[in-house]
């Protein structure tokens, strides 16, 4: 089966988008749409989010792109950066930072917040601040970590809003490596999701910090305010913050029959509401939806028009297994598209990006994956060449001809 563009009506840089209606037939009675019928999610809290991590699909979101402030939810990007750092060979666990008399105050016993009671100069492992941010909220950790590799916090705060682009959110800004109020910082619950699915699938050496139950510093125990892990249905992340202005606010991952989801809560009126809302999103998530597999792993999805190659087409892959997350008890239908700038000239490498799938449920955009070259490509003959240009000439010309009708 043949899938994708097979006549490049728009030229060499068209933009090239192909209905595949014969690409889901192995679940074309699969029941699909966004919510099941008979248990549509609702939920009081301001904005909120649940996504499948592996396949990137959002099951359900509240005011998804409504910027809010995060509380401590900001120091998930703080602990991101630091596991990237750590991940390039840049820091180590075993380096010791110093609690400034700054981060004392601000951060410590003295500011009566969130805090792993670290004394005023002395020097900690990163590994116990991590854990420190981790279990204890700690926003003197927080703050050592902000002055150890940028001088201080506002600087850190600029390499936080840095880091957030170059993995790709775009909503979201960050002034300090605690999320004390201001007005300037603000994200999204759809940045917090994708921020909590890249630690999670980018860090797994370091995730395991996110699960731990207690942490003791300074002789005090103090317990994780994550009020999921408790709860006994999977949790093993990520981070709880409140605020006067944020409202209680979570980002929180569970695995149940290995599938993962993310929830992102924010504007909660109590840490009741919050916990509650958040495990009855995760709880329907878990039970109102399914996984099915469109394509398995090195499975061709479809194939993309060559330009002067030695093969008129291309088939395209896409990361290992494709699969996408459909409600129960719902008969609406799939509809995938493959989409890609083509013909696409030769030569093409084997593993180079050409597109993405992007798969519907009704209107809701449900899967978008990219695909790659399956094979090598080599530039065609002369002849073959030739061919492509007089071929993508007529084209050009008759859509030419077609734009002044």
């Amino acid at each position: 089966m043949r899938v994708g563009c097979r006549h490049a009506a728009l030229g060499a840089r068209a933009l090239c988008i192909v209905a595949a209606s014969l690409l889901l037939v192995a679940v074309a009675r699969a029941a699909i749409s966004l919510t099941p019928k008979d248990d549509t999610f609702q939920t009081n809290v301001p904005a909120a989010i649940l996504l499948d991590p592996d396949s990137d699909s959002v099951l359900f979101e509240k005011n998804g792109d409504k910027p809010v402030a995060p509380a401590s939810l900001a120091k998930l990007m703080t602990l991101e950066f630091v596991f990237n750092e750590l991940k390039h060979g840049r820091i180590k666990l075993d380096d010791e930072y110093l609690i400034s008399e700054n981060a004392w105050r601000k951060g410590g016993a003295p500011s009566h917040g969130s805090t792993m009671f670290a004394a005023i100069n002395s020097r900690v492992s990163l590994e116990d601040l991590i854990r420190g941010i981790v279990v204890d909220s700690a926003n003197d950790a927080c703050i050592a970590i902000a002055e150890a590799l940028a001088g201080n916090e506002t600087a850190f705060g600029e390499m936080l809003t840095k880091r957030a682009r170059q993995i790709g959110l775009e909503h979201s800004t960050f002034t300090n490596a605690t999320g004390y109020s201001d007005p300037d910082m603000q994200v999204t619950v759809r940045d917090m999701a994708q921020l909590a699915r890249h630690i999670i699938q980018s860090y797994p050496e370091y995730y395991p910090y996110f699960a731990e139950r207690e942490f003791t510093w300074n002789k005090i125990k103090q317990q994780n305010r994550n009020p999921l892990l408790g709860a006994g249905i999977g949790a093993d992340g990520l981070k709880t913050g409140e605020t006067a202005d944020a409202g209680y606010n979570l980002v929180g991952s569970a695995v149940q029959d290995n599938l993962r989801l993310i929830v992102v809560i924010a504007g909660a009126k109590s840490d009741k509401e919050r916990a509650e809302e958040a495990r009855k999103l995760l709880d329907w998530g878990f039970h109102g939806f399914e996984a099915r597999v469109l394509f398995a792993e090195g499975q061709t999805v479809g194939e993309a028009k060559v330009f002067g190659g030695d093969t008129s087409y291309v088939p395209l892959v896409g990361p290992g297994t494709i699969r996408v997350m459909i409600p129960r008890h719902s008969d609406q239908p799939l509809l995938a598209r493959i989409v890609y700038t083509g013909p696409v000239p030769a030569p093409i490498t084997k593993g180079q990006q050409i597109g993405e799938l992007k798969v519907w449920r009704g209107d809701d955009l449900a899967l978008d994956v990219p695909l790659t070259a399956a094979e090598d490509v080599g530039k065609g003959t002369m002849s073959q060449r030739a061919m492509d240009g007089a071929t993508e000439l007529m084209i050009g010309l008759l859509r030419a001809g077609v734009d002044k009708l």
